[in-house]
């Protein structure tokens, strides 16, 4: 049975602390609203004001220059902000993560029918004169890594066979429409939006690349949770028993039309509740999308340290590094694992004794985090080339 998520054990505190939170509109930003419509943190000492960003960049902007206290992130980000790729390096904390699964490929309705048919996607491309395009919404986030990774499988370089963009997902499913892209990897609803508008079809999601892989997480700078430690236990706590909640099904009904309000996601209520059930439709998946999870007993939120170094496992992989992929060192400054198991505690929720999970991904590779530059080097489709400097 789950743990029951309890603030008995703690004292509130009589100082207040008004928190910004930054967001993309994504129907996993539903722990941030749903703490905040529950009014989560005042038992802990703080107040919630959720700020929706246009970008993944935006939020990344904003929260490195002070303008936001903490946000959703994609789970990758963090680790590429640390190491400065593609842009300002800065030290980044990991607090906790805040979903699994719930992401999805969407293909144009000619690329979709080579891959439900049966046919080979890899020999589709090598017959068309223009070199396809394929979208994500951020370079060292998990859409660009599942994106890479399912292309990839297929013998197919995500980097030299097709070329690979970033726009923000709000924009993708008119850019698919318009003919300016050919697939992309998003969150959702935008899948469903294509999908609905018969633009294109949902062929794999991210659950069948990586089943319960990490997907969301909550971020703030490392100098933030070290000035304010009793904030960001009180965050964890708060977003803890918001996830738990969102866990119930029968309560995910109650929170799509939080969701689906002009100033959060602006999209249609019955859209956003599908995906929040993992319900795709008549999607032609090979395996049934699992639901997006928030809370699992503790499991989904843990800032597992094999889940920080197979993100670096993938920079290298992928030619985004020369950091040895194996540097656990780096991983372990990020997250935050001594505040979150304070704060997880407190709660009563179970801590994990070991901060390595294995996991089976979509082509049989397993992952325990045990020798990540191996595993880098394993695969046969991979950049080869070297990188020129930092962020390349």
């Amino acid at each position: 049975m789950p743990a029951t998520v309890s603030a008995s054990r703690l004292t509130p505190s009589s100082t207040r602390m008004h928190l910004r939170l930054g967001y993309v509109a994504q129907a996993e930003c539903a722990p941030l609203v749903v703490a905040q419509r529950l009014r989560l943190g005042e038992q802990y000492g703080i107040t919630l004001e959720l700020c929706r960003q246009p970008s993944w960049s935006a939020l990344r902007d904003k929260l490195l220059s002070g303008e936001l206290d903490a946000a959703q992130m994609l789970h990758g980000m963090a680790y590429g902000i640390q190491l400065g790729l593609g842009g300002q390096r800065a030290d980044m904390a990991v607090l906790m993560t805040l979903s699994q699964n719930g992401q999805a490929i969407t293909l144009s309705n000619a690329l979709a029918e080579a891959v439900t048919s049966g046919g080979s996607l890899r020999m589709k491309l090598a017959d068309t004169p223009r070199r396809r395009v394929f979208a994500h919404t951020f370079p060292t986030g998990t859409h660009a890594l599942w994106l890479f990774y399912w292309l990839a499988a297929q013998g197919i370089h995500p980097l030299n066979d097709v070329r690979s963009v970033t726009i923000p997902p709000t924009q993708m499913a008119e850019s698919l429409a318009k003919g300016e892209l050919d697939g992309y990897c998003a969150g959702e609803p935008w899948s469903t939006l294509a999908s609905n508008a018969h633009h294109g079809v949902t062929v794999v999601t991210s659950s069948e690349i990586w089943p319960d892989h990490p997907e969301k997480a909550l971020v703030c700078r490392l100098d933030f949770a070290q000035r304010h430690p009793d904030a960001a236990r009180a965050l964890i706590r708060t977003l803890l028993q918001a996830c738990q909640w969102l866990d119930d099904p029968a309560l995910r009904p109650q929170a799509a039309p939080w969701l689906a309000m002009p100033e959060v996601i602006n999209q249609p209520e019955h859209l956003i509740l599908a995906r929040l059930l993992g319900d795709y439709g008549n999607a032609p998946l090979r395996k049934p999308a699992r639901p997006i999870r928030f809370f699992g007993g503790g499991q989904v939120n843990y800032p597992w340290l094999s889940d920080g170094l197979w993100f670096l496992s993938q920079f290298k992989r992928w030619g985004m590094t020369q950091e040895p992929a194996s540097n656990v060192t780096v991983v372990k400054a990020v997250n935050q694992i001594a505040l979150y198991a304070e704060a997880a505690s407190d709660l009563g929720v179970p801590v994990p004794a070991d901060p390595f999970r294995t996991s089976i991904l979509m082509d049989g590779q397993p992952w325990t985090g045990i020798n990540p530059e191996g595993y880098a080097s394993s695969f046969s489709v991979r950049e080869r080339s070297p990188v020129t400097g930092p962020g390349a």
